[in-house]
């Protein structure tokens, strides 16, 4: 295609998509030498029965997944405690997340979120051309419920509250939650992502309150991020609006059979997650003898203050160049952080050592 010809075909894009940024050439693919810290994975393998079931559904790659993913949404259900009807499956709950800001948002529209939260409700926000309103935390990252039902949050459509938040990896007791809820008349997106890491969940609020609509992932906890399963509860209302407007087939079957299979053995994750939890708490210990200052996470990761002297990115880079990848935030008021995720108990120690090794080499 010609400049000319490119720069006509240009012309006819949307506003909105006129203003996104092409994205960069993408970095060379990360070797199995790394220590791999930067995307909140669960780094251990899939339970040998339900491998088995992904290769037993690979088997059926000519034909297409059950339409409406019926018998994953009735599996959920039934291990959940709700009717088939208050569940949406999905493609990830990023796919369900932005089935919302679709279904809810028009031009002009406001959405709220707890800030720092999860960066890809703003560009979700940008798509929908809706105003995206950042609510700070309150003292001890409470929950500012008197600033979202009063303040300029209270004209938002919705509310998405992170629990346990990312990138903080704090947690709000869900008393409090509820408490927002039910003086709330706008729909709360509670999305829980992280909670099996945590010490209580939101589901018994899917009964209580019809404004409730909550998300889970299988991404982190039942170690199947490059599969994408994930799930939404709330009130059939709001559900069967949200399954109307998914696109056909969004899941394939290899994630639909491995979905399935987590739901009957989600037993078998219990020592994953335990391991999880320990190394989380070693980490951070061991962290914050080193000079950092570790946020108390209830997720599968820690966010945590470098010491004085240099900022997150030049920890980031430093820890880059030993073949370590954790995550920096280059946003106001986390200049100063860096995420890590847990992984295995040999990543951790790798994590730590590199750690150490560059405050020797640094002083």
């Amino acid at each position: 295609m010609s400049d000319a010809r490119l720069l006509s075909a240009l012309s006819s894009l949307s506003h909105v998509a006129k203003q996104l940024e092409v994205p960069p050439p993408a970095l060379p693919a990360l070797d199995a030498s790394c220590v791999k810290l930067n995307m909140n994975e669960n780094p251990f393998p899939l339970p040998p029965v339900v491998k088995k079931s992904a290769i037993a559904a690979f088997e059926q790659h000519y034909l297409y997944p059950e339409d409406d993913n019926v018998g994953l949404r009735e599996a959920a259900a039934s291990a959940y405690g709700l009717s088939a009807d208050q569940v949406i499956a999905g493609n990830g709950s990023s796919e369900l997340l932005g089935l919302i800001y679709k279904a809810f948002l028009a031009p002009g529209d406001a959405v709220a979120m707890m800030s720092p939260g999860f960066s890809f409700n703003r560009k979700l926000a940008m798509l929908h051309e809706a105003q995206f309103l950042e609510i700070g935390w309150g003292k001890d990252h409470s929950l500012p419920t008197h600033q979202l039902l009063s303040g300029p949050a209270r004209d938002a459509k919705f509310v998405v509250l992170a629990n346990p938040n990312n990138p903080t990896g704090t947690f709000v007791p869900i008393a409090d939650i509820e408490r927002l809820v039910a003086q709330s008349d706008r729909l709360i997106v509670l999305d829980e992502a992280y909670v099996d890491f945590a010490p209580d969940n939101g589901l018994r609020l899917v009964n209580r309150y019809s404004n409730v609509l909550l998300l889970r992932t299988f991404s982190k906890s039942y170690a199947t991020a490059g599969l994408r399963i994930g799930f939404g509860f709330g009130h059939p209302e709001l559900i069967g609006r949200l399954r109307t407007m998914q696109n056909l087939f969004n899941m394939n079957v290899i994630g639909y059979a491995v979905g399935m299979s987590i739901i009957e053995h989600r037993a078998a994750f219990e020592e994953n997650h335990q391991h999880i939890v320990r190394e989380r708490e070693r980490t951070s210990v061991a962290l914050s003898a080193l000079g950092f200052t570790v946020l108390p996470s209830h997720a599968n990761f820690l966010l945590a203050r470098v010491p004085d002297g240099h900022d997150g990115a030049w920890w980031q880079a430093a820890l880059q160049r030993r073949n370590v990848h954790v995550a920096f935030f280059p946003e106001a008021g986390l200049e100063n952080f860096i995420r890590i995720s847990i992984g295995t108990e040999g990543q951790m120690d790798a994590f730590l050592s590199t750690v150490s090794d560059i405050f020797s080499s640094s002083n």
